[in-house]
């Protein structure tokens, strides 16, 4: 019997739907097909309004959680269309949804959210949906992110070296599997990525995402505006940590370049935003003692030529790579993580890691919400 999951993810990039349906039935993990659905333009206005406001319209919020439902639907009924599969054919969908507030750090009451009914997705696929996986992480102390270091280690890590799995999505968040298989997996949110990229260029030319690194490559970083960038605290935490693009947005930038009290171009903003992205992660794996190995990257900003070349040339000696040199389509690793953690739920088995997450134990993750 095959055993056939979808995974459906909208990341901190807030840039579309993305569906993995990925069979499990071997050892040799098989991604049989995709679809991502784009989000609609004003859609996407209406998730970053959500999450830089203090005040929430409440009427908005519940119709953005439905917006992002029905297209996670539209989006599997494509998947399935295409892939000629049908709905009979699946065992559940994992059902990550869009991350709208994560704030795992309040002392008293942390918390995180991510939109997209399941009960609208169960109900119209006709598929037992998973979803709402971060919040039984919290509850058992942890941060509810990263969640992914336990899927790259079931698929990625190997005696022969070293392998650190980048995800450059809005965040960028890093999973260190050692070689020496006894040693500890450590992950965490390193900080931002595509998503102070992808808002200071529509801030200033309405492009959506710089294609490439094309406008970061025109021009050179500003050494003064890096440096008040590092000086962030989030870059001094200890992990366990875990951020999101409620924290690093376009606010965030304005309020750096204010301590600036000086000009900087836009070109050399962006060019400065890429080496932050790049020198954060370089300090990461100081930190975390790896000396050599080889970097595997996976989410959109994989594809952003320019920042490629920054991340090789702070992180030399180690070999920067894609995950598709091992396999796995850099575009669907998150998709399949969440179709692998849906798997997990479904046979009773556990999915965070508590030494990255901080949790207390191992737990099982998601809400099940079974077809009728």
């Amino acid at each position: 019997m095959k055993k056939l999951y979808i995974g459906l993810m909208s990341g901190t990039s807030m840039d579309a739907v993305d569906a993995a349906l990925v069979d499990f039935s071997s050892d040799q993990v098989s991604l049989l097909a995709s679809y991502k659905s784009p989000l609609p333009n004003t859609l996407r206005e209406d998730l970053t309004k959500l999450y830089t406001t203090n005040s929430i319209n409440i009427v908005k919020f519940a119709e953005l959680d439905q917006k992002i439902a029905l297209i996670s639907v539209e989006t599997i009924k494509k998947l399935l269309a295409e892939s000629k599969f049908s709905a009979k054919d699946i065992l559940a969908i994992g059902s990550h949804g869009q991350t709208v507030f994560h704030y795992p750090h309040l002392s008293s009451y942390p918390f995180t959210i991510q939109i997209g009914d399941p009960n609208i997705i169960a109900e119209k696929t006709g598929i037992t949906t998973i979803a709402d996986f971060r919040r039984r992480d919290i509850a058992a102390g942890g941060q509810g992110a990263p969640l992914t270091p336990a899927f790259h280690n079931s698929i990625f890590r190997t005696e022969k070296e070293d392998t650190i799995v980048l995800n450059l999505g809005g965040i960028t968040n890093i999973t260190y599997l050692p070689a020496d298989l006894s040693a500890t997996i450590l992950g965490f949110d390193i900080g931002p990525a595509n998503c102070l990229l992808d808002q200071w260029i529509h801030a200033h030319l309405r492009q959506w995402f710089d294609k490439n690194g094309i406008w970061a490559a025109s021009a050179t970083f500003d050494e003064a505006l890096l440096r008040q960038f590092l000086s962030d605290p989030y870059f001094q935490l200890k992990p366990p940590k875990s951020t999101g693009p409620e924290y690093f947005n376009f606010k965030w930038i304005q309020t750096h370049l204010a301590k600036l009290n000086r000009q900087v171009s836009p070109a050399s903003v962006q060019t400065t935003l890429c080496e932050l992205v790049a020198v954060s992660i370089s300090r990461a794996i100081q930190a975390i003692k790896s000396i050599h190995g080889v970097i595997l990257l996976c989410g959109g900003g994989s594809k952003n030529i320019y920042l490629r070349k920054r991340i090789q040339q702070h992180c030399h000696p180690h070999q920067v790579l894609l995950t598709d040199d091992r396999g796995i389509a850099s575009d669907w690793v998150e998709a399949m993580a969440f179709a692998w953690i849906a798997k997990q739920t479904l046979e009773s088995k556990s999915s965070n890691l508590p030494e990255v997450t901080g949790a207390k134990n191992a737990t099982i993750l998601g809400g099940i919400y079974l077809k009728t």
